[in-house]
C-alpha cells in the first residue's frame, strides 16, 4: 500500500466499501453499541489484535456498552488506503 492521503473521490469510494464508518476531519470514524462493559471490551480486545497484526493503530475510546474507533494515518497526516484496510479488517471482527 502506497501510505498516501486519499483524494476526495478515492476516500469516497473507499467508505462506500465500509459500513458505518464516516470522516471527520483527518480520521475514519466508527461508533459501536454492546450489551455491556464485557462485551466492549472483548470488541477492544479484538480490534487490538488486529492493529498489532497490521502494525496500525488506531485510537480507541470505549466505556459501558459502547466503543468509538478513529482511524488515521498519523505520519501522512490524513487517511490514506491503510486506514480503508484496517476498517475493512475491523468490520470482520
Amino acid at each position: 500500500m502506497e501510505r498516501r492521503v486519499l483524494k476526495e473521490d478515492e476516500l469516497a469510494a473507499g467508505l462506500g466499501s465500509l459500513t458505518g464508518w464516516s470522516v471527520d476531519g483527518k480520521e475514519l470514524v466508527r461508533h459501536y453499541k454492546f450489551d455491556n462493559f464485557g462485551d466492549a471490551l472483548a470488541f477492544v480486545n479484538k480490534v487490538g489484535e488486529v492493529a498489532e497484526a497490521a502494525d496500525h493503530h488506531p485510537d480507541i475510546k470505549f466505556g459501558w456498552g459502547f466503543a468509538e474507533i478513529r482511524l488515521t494515518t498519523h505520519d501522512r497526516g490524513g487517511i490514506t488506503d491503510v486506514d480503508i484496510a484496517a476498517a475493512k479488517a475491523i468490520d470482520e471482527l
